[in-house]
């Protein structure tokens, strides 16, 4: 412990995993605790099932129909990863994908009136999707050429749009699309939470939407991919890449004392012992007194005996319901996975709802998504705050992640990962500098 380290990591969730690999990669002296014995913090995968039961305090213990406890695997955040997206680059770039095996999730639906449709993303799926009437079809699929052809260095290629200054909500009048189009355009393609894109330069949705279609045309099944065993395995990873660089890991460690002097970070406090360093990461619940709740998000885990209904019996899919369809501000999301990947006993399947909290009662809030799932074998329900920090860290050099929001996919945890970076360097995350060093050694023969 009493030694000097550039930068001490305070809990294992993802966030913290990928920033002290990156730190450990660029040649920092790297610490990393967690006062849990567990990775992962909010963001781990439970095992076995007793664990889940003991965790939400049920009365009973798993019922044998459940099959083996061991075979359960149980996200606690639920979410999945673009292909095209931010998190796969890093975990490209750091080759971190040597320790993961994904599968490709099999269909993502957009909930309309009461029920669900997939989502169409392409011009074909545009032309035979039974969400638009024919003529709205067409004007659809003029859209998506049009944003597929976009570039923003082309101004041949904007068609009278200015990315800049022309609002999202004039694109679509300009293709004259309609509100259930708008609706699914905005929710389930370019993934946006709440409608307030509408009314700002449309610049980043086209390319949002674009990811989306790209991300999209790697797999064809849809644009989202998710690892066996659960997404307890990516913090693992990062750390497994961290510790090759030199990173030291203590799981199981209390902190007792984050040391300040002068208003700076000088170390940590742990049984009696400090380690000094010059930067600390850490999630909300390590610093409560440097972070504000920013609202509440809650998640149902439930666990299904059976496919969800309208999905073509997809053992893996994504359901956005628009907040407009369900009057909300917000919208909900649920994700199904199952025994296909490793993290549900044979015939099993869990979904996951999700949703930022409006109301005093969160539980009515998700019952649309619920009635999707019906019959339901046992739900676990979970209300979380949100925090954010208080300030940037740039003056204490203390920087706080931001807690995981309520979406499906973990492009918003990529920008919190991309800010504090910045915060912490000064200079923007550049994926190059993730890239292992060529001479780089690996703590064990791998192939």
């Amino acid at each position: 412990m009493d030694e000097e380290y550039d930068v001490i990591v305070l809990g294992t969730g993802l966030t913290e995993c990928i920033l002290s690999g990156i730190m450990s990669v660029n040649g920092k002296k790297v610490l990393h605790m967690d006062r849990n014995p567990y990775y992962g913090g909010e963001s781990s995968s439970i095992t076995p099932l007793e664990e889940l039961y003991k965790r939400f305090t049920l009365p009973d213990s798993p019922p044998e129909s459940m099959g083996r406890g061991r075979d359960w695997n149980v996200d606690l955040i639920p979410k999945f990863l673009m292909a095209n997206g931010q998190l796969v680059k890093m975990l490209l770039y750091t080759e971190v994908t040597r320790y993961l095996d994904f599968k490709v999730v099999e269909g993502s639906f957009v909930y309309k009136g009461g029920k669900i449709y997939k989502v169409p993303s392409t011009e074909t799926e545009a032309l035979a999707s039974n969400l638009m009437g024919m003529f709205e079809k067409r004007r659809f699929r003029k859209f998506l050429v049009f944003v597929a052809n976009f570039d923003e260095n082309d101004p041949k290629t904007f068609e009278g749009v200015d990315p800049k200054t022309t609002t999202m909500r004039d694109v679509y009048k300009k293709f004259d699309l309609g509100q259930d189009v708008i609706d699914f355009t905005g929710h389930a393609l370019a993934l946006y939470r709440t409608d307030d894109y509408l009314d700002v330069p449309c610049l980043e949705t086209i390319n949002r939407i674009k990811l989306y279609s790209e991300s999209l045309a790697r797999y064809g099944k849809s644009p989202y991919l998710y690892p066996l065993y659960g997404l307890g395995e990516l913090p693992q990873g990062f750390a497994r890449l961290s510790a090759i660089y030199g990173g030291t890991y203590m799981l199981n460690k209390p902190v007792e004392e984050i040391v300040m002097e002068g208003g700076h970070v000088v170390g940590v406090k742990s049984e009696g012992e400090v380690a000094r360093c010059k930067q600390l990461i850490c999630d909300p619940s390590y610093i409560p007194d440097r972070v504000r709740k920013a609202g509440q998000v809650i998640r149902v885990i439930c666990i299904l005996s059976h496919p969800i209904k309208n999905t073509n019996d997809a053992n893996s899919c994504q359901i956005i319901i628009p907040q407009n369809q369900v009057n909300r501000n917000s919208d909900i999301y649920v994700c199904m996975i199952s025994y296909a990947h490793n993290v549900a006993a044979q015939g099993k399947y869990i979904a996951i709802v999700s949703t930022t909290v409006e109301t005093s009662e969160p539980e009515a809030e998700i019952e649309p998504a619920l009635e999707l799932l019906e019959p339901i074998d046992q739900k676990f329900v979970a209300i979380s705050d949100l925090y954010e920090p208080t300030d940037d860290g740039t003056e204490s050099q203390v920087f706080a992640s931001s807690s995981y929001d309520a979406t499906t996919h973990f492009e918003t945890t990529c920008n919190d990962i991309k800010d504090i970076y910045k915060r912490m360097t000064g200079t923007d995350f550049d994926f190059e500098n993730m890239k292992r060093k060529q001479n780089d050694v690996f703590g064990e023969d791998e192939q």
